[in-house]
């Protein structure tokens, strides 16, 4: 009944749009009705919650025990809640993940949630999701890996008949499902019921995605299928929520599906692509897709947020935000945050459309038809649409505004039902009575946002370069969004330079430097200077537009470390032991495996310090290692007689690897080594972020 309620609705339209002027043909590849339904939402959650919650890890081996599923605040209302609060218009969970245990009580396997001690068996998270999804007016989804290492037959036909119906299991039980998403990820080494041991398979040919598909259309003929290739949307081709800035939402669909090595060729499309199949680009809202205590402080700021959104919804592309719930059963309160702060800036951003009220004009209207007049760009009615003749590829609009307006953001939205069409754009402004190009661009397709520094003018024109046939453009938005506000990040290089950066550009930095600053000495910043003794420098952010301003960042630094010789690592050139001194943690030296513990570095300072303390950053990477949780460090002048300045362990490190700060009892040395006794986890590698010296503050 809906299905056909839909298309009577498009037919409806279709006829208030098209009148008595033959309409455009579709050009290419056109979306399909449930690619339709999908295209407008845009932004919604991935949560990965699952065994992998328990263990700690991003892969499972499938050798776990039901009962480490235990989630004593499982709250699926909460995630609906926060996601619906932030803005997202649906939820995918990972109902199954390569490890095999499954989320509901599934008849295929042993290794579900049945067999846990929560709720004494009787729990099922999609069905407490798919309620709460229901409650809050949000799509529904589900990720099923079609890899198991769990299981025994995996490998053979029988596997495959239990994929299957786990697929029928829940697109048949929860309501309805918007999106069915399968991992690429398949064959490798697992449990497989006890075998341990390393299996392969045809991923194009073993899980006969043909009956897949034909499962998924029987039984929710409205929901889209992920893979890499497809059938209906495609990987953008990383986890960095990004896609390119040139993004077709056409491949050539038989080479890809269901996967192929090509991963760049994604995040682009084909122009000449065959059939419609639209990018979506997930990330995670940490460095893992599951939830690991250490990660706690690696939430994305912002800015990075920001820049996710604007280069995948601004660029044709869904974007699938993943929050990894916690072994609360919880959204964490940090990223839950960070959420809010995303909806807040959106909001901001696209608060006032200054294309409302303005004047369209375009170089050539179809048949000089109302129904296609460039007044439709700014109606706010999806249905409608600007369109030239058939042989147009190249055209303009132009946007008049009463008065002057600042602006820094334009929204475009081709009529897709008819197919992408154009190839390059540019966008110019009126300025003293020239026009003045501000950007170049190719692809537009369901959506491109454009960000450029704040330009002031009376009138703004969008010119169509190149395109496969006529344009067709149904939405044109223009948005002055205010600046976003962050803290600076205050850092200085192992030669004693200071920089102060912000994300954007537009603030105005000012800093002290000094214990004993008073509020009088802010001093403007415009470019780096020189600290080279221990000292303090402060900073903040202000906004030039209103009487906003950041928190006032404050950071310490010590003597710096031009002059430092790296006279000694456990393994590698002596040369990498310089990434441990460059005041960037970002960056890390590692000892090479097998060398087993204990393992040293040893510094020289280049003359006599009297030191007070020492500090340690462990490596930030996403997959970390060798983090030093047992330590001791050595003095000394002469580089051979040693004495211990301190010992010990850096508490709970595996779990928060942020800077850590040891003291001392204040020591002339010239020559310190750092002598790892012990590393977090059971490779016996040592890595370090950063390593310093304090000489007057702890």
């Amino acid at each position: 009944m809906r299905r056909n309620m839909l298309l009577l609705t498009v037919g409806m339209m279709a006829c208030n749009v098209f009148g008595q002027t033959k309409p455009p043909a579709s050009i290419g590849p056109v979306p399909s009705q449930r690619q339709m339904l999908w295209h407008p939402l845009e932004y919604y959650a991935f949560v990965h919650f699952n065994m992998n919650t328990f263990t700690n890890m991003e892969w499972g081996t499938g050798s776990e025990s039901p009962d480490q599923f235990h989630p004593l605040q499982l709250d699926t209302r909460q995630w609906a809640r926060i996601a619906k609060e932030a803005g997202m218009k649906g939820i995918i969970l990972t109902a199954k993940h390569h490890d095999g245990f499954c989320l509901w009580p599934t008849a295929t396997t042993a290794h579900s949630v049945k067999n846990s001690a929560w709720r004494n068996g009787e729990g099922d998270v999609l069905r407490d999701l798919s309620e709460a999804c229901r409650e809050y007016g949000l799509k529904f989804g589900v990720y099923l890996s079609p890899w198991d290492r769990n299981n025994q037959d995996y490998g053979s036909p029988a596997y495959v008949e239990v994929f299957h119906t786990q697929l029928r299991e829940i697109l048949n039980n929860y309501g309805d499902v918007f999106e069915v998403w399968f991992d690429g990820a398949n064959g490798g080494s697992g449990y497989y019921g006890g075998a341990n041991e390393t299996r392969k398979i045809d991923s194009r040919t073993y899980y006969e995605w043909d009956k897949v598909t034909e499962i998924v259309r029987e039984m929710q003929p409205d929901a889209v299928i992920f893979s890499d290739g497809g059938p209906d949307i495609r990987w953008v081709g990383n986890e960095d929520g990004m896609a390119n800035e040139t993004n077709w939402a056409v491949m050539r669909r038989a080479e890809i599906y269901p996967g192929w090595p090509r991963y760049v060729e994604l995040r682009s499309g084909h122009p000449d692509g065959t059939h419609w199949l639209p990018a979506e680009a997930d990330v995670s809202i940490r460095p893992g897709w599951y939830y690991h205590p250490a990660e706690d402080h690696q939430v994305k700021s912002l800015p990075a947020l920001l820049d996710i959104y604007y280069g995948s919804v601004g660029r044709n592309a869904s974007l699938l935000l993943n929050l990894p719930v916690d072994q609360r059963g919880l959204i964490h309160e940090k990223d839950a945050q960070q959420l809010m702060v995303l909806k807040a800036q959106l909001d901001r951003d696209f608060a006032v459309d200054l294309a409302r009220d303005s004047e369209v004009t375009a170089s050539q209207v179809r048949g000089n038809s109302r129904e296609y007049t460039a007044a439709n760009v700014n109606d706010g009615n999806p249905a409608t649409f600007w369109a030239p003749e058939d042989t147009t590829v190249t055209a303009s609009l132009t946007l008049t505004f009463p008065t002057a307006l600042e602006m820094n953001r334009l929204l475009l939205q081709e009529y897709i039902p008819l197919g992408q069409r154009v190839q390059e754009f540019s966008i110019e402004v009126k300025a003293t009575g020239h026009w003045k190009e501000i950007d170049r661009q190719t692809t537009i397709g369901n959506k491109r946002i454009l960000r450029f520094d704040p330009v002031t003018t009376r009138q703004l024109r969008i010119n169509i370069l190149k395109a496969k046939g006529a344009p067709l453009l149904s939405n044109i938005g223009v948005f002055r969004a205010p600046n976003v506000l962050s803290e600076p990040a205050i850092r200085r290089s192992r030669q004693g330079l200071v920089s102060i950066e912000v994300p954007d550009k537009q603030l105005n930095i000012y800093y002290k430097v000094g214990e004993a600053a008073d509020e009088n000495s802010w001093q403007a910043y415009d470019a780096c200077f020189r600290a080279e003794g221990p000292t303090v420098v402060r900073a903040m952010a202000v906004d030039p537009q209103g009487p906003d301003s950041t928190a006032v960042v404050k950071r310490y630094f010590d003597i710096f470390k031009k002059d430092w010789k790296v006279l000694k690592v456990s393994s590698g050139e002596l040369e990498e032991g310089y990434k441990m001194l460059d005041d960037d943690p970002g960056t890390f030296w590692a000892s090479h495996e097998g060398i087993g513990l204990p393992q040293e570095i040893t510094i020289d300072l280049g003359k006599v310090e009297r030191i007070r303390g020492f500090s340690y950053w462990p490596m930030q990477e996403r997959w970390s290692y060798g983090i030093i949780t047992e330590y001791e460090l050595l003095g000394s002048n002469d580089n051979k007689n040693w004495q211990i300045l301190s010992s010990g362990e850096f508490a709970n490190i595996g779990n928060h690897p942020v800077e850590q700060f040891k003291s001392v009892t204040p020591v002339p040395v010239r020559f310190l080594t750092l002598k790892a006794l012990k590393v977090h986890g059971e490779i016996a590698r040592v890595s370090i972020g950063e390593f310093g010296i304090l000489t007057t503050k702890d």
